[in-house]
């Protein structure tokens, strides 16, 4: 370990110390020499006692800095490893941390599209709009265009820290591993090495570049979502050039009442866009926090949101979309044999799982949940409910569902925040059984004629020949078999006529061994030629 490595530990320790986290260790054979010490450092003293545990350790985490600050934002989203009152406290945590000089910002802009930002852009403001844990945001006119942008530029200086804390976050995670009893469900390397791959793709702006573009193709000309234009004329891996909106944060609920929003269309509207994107698209925003989605302050009556930050989104294949859909219609009419046979039937849980008690389990938990009216049922914890139960039952909870739960917690979060009544299952469910139709019955049929239509049209001109061809090779190949056929029989027939002669030639000479004791050694001596004439053509007959 460097000394910059070993100052860096000493302050995340002494950070620790100072908010109490220290309590979160187990009491292990690994831990008492760091619960020792915590004694011993006595000056190092616990200084919010007064407070919980976990707001303890959600502003330790935003005292330690923009890469803690993530880690602890992607905790709150794993909410079937950690308890609620610490994942809550985590999902409190907000991206905003100081910003870096405008002029470094400026350098790297320049540094990253070769000349003078004049060159293709007016009025660059070098105080930043916006400023997150990786990268922060300056306005500017496009120069060709007169458009209004925003230029989203990566910290310089981020890749050392993220670098030296993800070391250390290993280091801690190893520990973990070897000394919290449950370490097994917890996986905290797993966890280090999730976060890490998110984080590293967090800092290529060309991904999340990608990401909008296709996430605006999805969504063009809708009236529900609005996804800004990027320029990736002027994007690179460290700078990226999107349209300026001008929007009402979604959770500034006085502004958005003021200006006369319809907050039931919108609150539904949100429901909406999230279900079209997990099962039209199969491709969903994965960061729908309120720092990121806006509202459009035209026509409130009709009102549109707008996303942005599109870093990290979620894919889904047909499998993934197909249990989803059936686990919610199976759980919401209570058909909990249903759930379990679903988890087993789509290999999330092992197939030789007990039905019976995975069904009870099921039952356990999830009929509570309808003693509450169905408008009050939260999407995000039936889902929660239905991961935490099934990892009983040795299922590992894949990342594309993860990131699915994060995001339905978040729209259901953002929808009863803006509509309190909002009923998601009434407006969830026509999606659902929209998409079991068109996956099960004529419609399926249709759709699927449709998708392969045009290969058939193009394979059309060449079935003749295609079919010629084929039963053409298949007269041969019936020929082939024919004689492959005949070469058995064949075979079988030598081997049967070898095992024949084998079988006399040893009679005979056993005969022989007998009439040699009897003193007729002629007849003996007769009877052993023979016997062995007969084993020299069981073998001619073997070798052919």
């Amino acid at each position: 370990m460097t000394l910059s490595e070993m100052k860096r530990l000493y302050h995340i320790i002494k950070v620790q110390l100072e908010y109490g986290v220290d309590e979160l260790l187990p009491n292990h054979e690994l831990t008492k020499a760091p619960l020792l010490a915590r004694k011993g450092l006595f000056w190092i003293r616990n200084k919010h006692s007064d407070r919980p545990l976990g707001e303890r350790l959600r502003l330790a985490l935003q005292e330690l800095g923009p890469v803690w600050i993530k880690l602890g934002q992607m905790m709150s989203t794993r909410r079937d490893l950690f308890p609620p009152h610490i994942a809550d406290e985590l999902a409190q945590l907000q991206d905003r941390v100081s910003p870096f000089d405008g002029e470094l910002a400026k350098q790297r802009i320049e540094s990253e599209l070769g000349g003078p930002i004049d060159t293709w852009f007016d009025d660059f403001d070098i105080n930043p709009l916006a400023s997150a844990s990786i990268a922060q945001v300056h306005t500017a006119k496009l120069k060709a265009t007169g458009q209004d942008v925003v230029l989203k530029v990566i910290r310089p200086d981020i890749q050392p820290v993220i670098d030296a804390d993800i070391k250390l976050m290993y280091r801690l995670a190893r520990i973990v591993a070897k000394a919290v009893p449950d370490a097994r469900r917890l996986k905290p390397v797993e966890v280090i090495r999730e976060y890490e791959k998110t984080l590293l793709d967090e800092l290529d702006l060309r991904r999340e570049a990608a990401n909008a573009i296709q996430l605006r193709r999805n969504f063009e000309g809708s009236e529900e979502l609005y996804v800004p234009e990027v320029h990736t004329d002027y994007s690179t891996q460290f700078v990226m050039v999107s349209e300026r909106i001008y929007g009402i944060q979604v959770s500034d609920l006085a502004t958005l009442e003021a200006n006369g929003t319809n907050m039931k269309l919108l609150a539904e509207r949100g429901v909406s866009v999230f279900f079209t994107q997990v099962f039209r698209d199969s491709f969903f925003h994965a960061d729908m926090h309120a720092g990121n989605v806006f509202v459009c302050p035209e026509h409130p009556d009709n009102p549109q949101w707008i996303g942005l930050d599109c870093g990290i989104v979620g894919t889904l294949n047909n499998e993934d979309k197909r249990y989803l859909a059936e686990n919610f219609l199976a759980f919401f009419n209570r058909d909990y044999r249903k759930v379990a046979q679903l988890h087993v039937d789509s290999g999330w849980v092992p197939f030789d799982t007990n039905i019976d008690e995975f069904e009870v389990a099921i039952r356990i938990v999830c009929e509570p949940i309808f003693a509450k009216p169905l408008c009050e049922i939260s999407f995000g914890h039936v889902l929660l409910n239905l991961f935490n139960t099934a990892r009983r039952f040795n299922m590992e909870v894949q990342p594309q569902l993860v990131l699915l739960q994060k995001t339905l917690l978040y729209v259901e979060g953002l929808g009863r925040q803006l509509y309190p009544q909002l009923d998601l299952w009434e407006t969830a469910k026509p999606f659902l059984e929209q998409w079991m139709r068109q996956q099960i019955g004529p419609q399926a049929v249709i759709n699927a004629v449709k998708q392969r239509a045009p290969y058939w049209v193009e394979k059309l001109p060449e079935l003749p020949e295609l079919l010629y061809d084929s039963l053409k090779q298949g007269k041969v190949m019936n020929q082939r078999i024919d004689q492959l056929y005949q070469g058995y029989r064949d075979s079988k027939r030598q081997h049967a006529t070898g095992k024949f002669l084998f079988g006399v030639g040893a009679t005979l000479i056993v005969c022989s061994t007998i009439l040699f004791t009897s003193n007729l050694e002629q007849i003996a001596l007769g009877s052993g030629t023979v016997g062995i004439l007969f084993w020299l053509l069981s073998w001619r007959s073997y070798r052919r």
